[in-house]
């Protein structure tokens, strides 16, 4: 039995992309791209911060580990928020480890042994990087009208430069 015009409009499949926000699909494309990368650099920082949470030693230990392990849960909180806030615009986000380390910017450290000077150094660069790469995501939320994405991005923000500026001034004594 041949097809009419009405099943055939049926069976079309639907776009990959379904805006489910009030964006445009440009919007939610755009977003989304920048969305993803966010996600993996955050979910980057999160590991490197309890990797050192996991190995700092010396004479702050107590201090050091505490204030990391603070640090490493600020973080993780944000991948969800992330991840669900893609999906509410109707786009995917990343889906393992190697979709992690493929759109990931922020760079590993899988040193056997580093001094709590360069620990701390370290996550405060990447915590700065990260300030920069929310900004970014910031003005794209911004040129699509994205008031919620950037609502937490400015939120995020906050709380990235709190721990940067904790970091800071830890480091200020070494």
């Amino acid at each position: 039995m041949p097809k009419t015009a009405a099943t055939q409009v049926k069976e079309q499949p639907k776009p990959a992309v379904e805006a489910m926000a009030d964006l445009s699909l440009e919007g939610v494309a755009e977003i989304s791209a920048a969305l993803r990368p966010l996600l993996a650099d955050v979910f980057a920082l999160y590991l490197k911060t309890k990797n050192f949470h996991w190995h700092i030693a010396g004479r702050h230990f107590r201090d050091y580990h505490l204030l990391l392990d603070e640090h490493a849960e600020q973080i993780f909180a944000m991948t969800d928020d992330i991840a669900e806030r893609a999906r509410k615009i109707g786009a995917t986000t990343i889906h393992s480890i190697s979709d992690i380390s493929k759109h990931q910017r922020l760079k590993d450290n899988n040193e056997e042994s580093v001094s709590a000077e360069k620990m701390l150094s370290e996550v405060r660069a990447d915590n700065r990087e990260l300030t920069r790469f929310l900004r970014a995501t910031h003005e794209i939320c911004e040129k699509y009208n994205d008031v919620a994405t950037a609502s937490l991005v400015e939120t995020w923000i906050d709380q990235t430069e709190r721990r940067t500026w904790f970091l800071s001034e830890v480091l200020q004594n070494h």
